[in-house]
């Protein structure tokens, strides 16, 4: 039972901070050692990640199938696509580089994650003050440019702690997309990139799929999937009322807070 519990409370913070600029995979790789849950070969990890592609899925279910049914008579439609392609690209051959070294050195380090949490906290506090006027309005109308630079921002965010979310959004603001557009086409090439990302790992982890660990699996997929679907629309409001200095302080309250637990051998 007590599994379960933990699987469900990791369910909810897998779907909480995907879409959020903190990073999912640093609170995970945190709340899974706190909490004293043993995932071997990331196998928990990687399979919930699928509830939240789902659940972003779900909430744009309308406009991945208009683009779908457009790409042969629609030009916006094929803008929109070319548009998450190229912004997809980066980030596939930077993982195909570097994900050993990523898996193997830099997920192995909370000191790297704290760190990242901190400079991200700061990077964001400087664009949220120093950011460009904005031009782009609507994420979907991104140019092609533009969404280049968005998927080089991408790249970042392979560091732990670094946030795919908070990279992408502030590529997106530096490059002149307004908050909520930064934050709507970080959604969008969220879907291609986690997918990828999920594709890729199952097949790492394959063979270490064990039929005992289903049920931990279902639960945290589930709580993944319903944290997810609850946290996009607010969290786009909240962006138009706010901006992401809130995200920002907490990054940096949180990355300093892991430091000290380090100086002092908590972590």
């Amino acid at each position: 039972m007590l599994r379960l519990l933990q699987a469900a409370l990791l369910g909810v913070v897998q779907g909480l901070t995907e879409f959020l600029p903190v990073s999912s995979t640093a609170h995970l790789l945190i709340g899974g050692r706190v909490l004293g849950f043993d995932d071997p070969g990331g196998v928990f990890t990687i399979m919930i990640q699928l509830g939240s592609i789902l659940a972003l899925m779900w909430l744009y279910r309308a406009k991945i199938l208009a683009v779908v049914a457009g790409l042969a008579s629609d030009a916006e439609a094929r803008h929109f696509a070319l548009m998450i392609v190229v912004a997809f690209i980066p980030v596939v051959v930077a993982g195909a580089l570097l994900a050993k070294y990523i898996q193997t050195v830099l997920y192995a380090s909370m000191m790297v994650i704290a760190v990242s949490f901190v400079a991200g906290g700061l990077v964001m506090l400087a664009v949220e003050r120093l950011r460009p006027q904005p031009v782009v309005f609507d994420a979907g109308l991104t140019p092609i440019g533009r969404a280049i630079g968005v998927g080089v921002a991408q790249v970042f965010a392979l560091v732990p702690g670094v946030s795919r979310s908070g990279a992408t959004i502030v590529g997106g603001m530096l490059v002149g997309l307004d908050r909520p557009a930064a934050a709507e086409f970080s959604f969008f090439l969220a879907m291609p990139t986690m997918a990828a990302a999920f594709a890729k790992s199952l097949l790492d982890v394959r063979h270490q799929l064990a039929p005992e660990r289903g049920l931990e699996i279902a639960v945290g997929f589930v709580m993944a999937f319903i944290a997810s679907l609850a946290i996009v629309r607010p969290f786009l409001g909240f962006v138009r009322r706010a901006g992401f200095a809130p995200f920002a302080w907490y990054r940096i309250a949180l990355g300093a807070a892991m430091l000290c637990a380090i100086a002092f051998g908590r972590l």
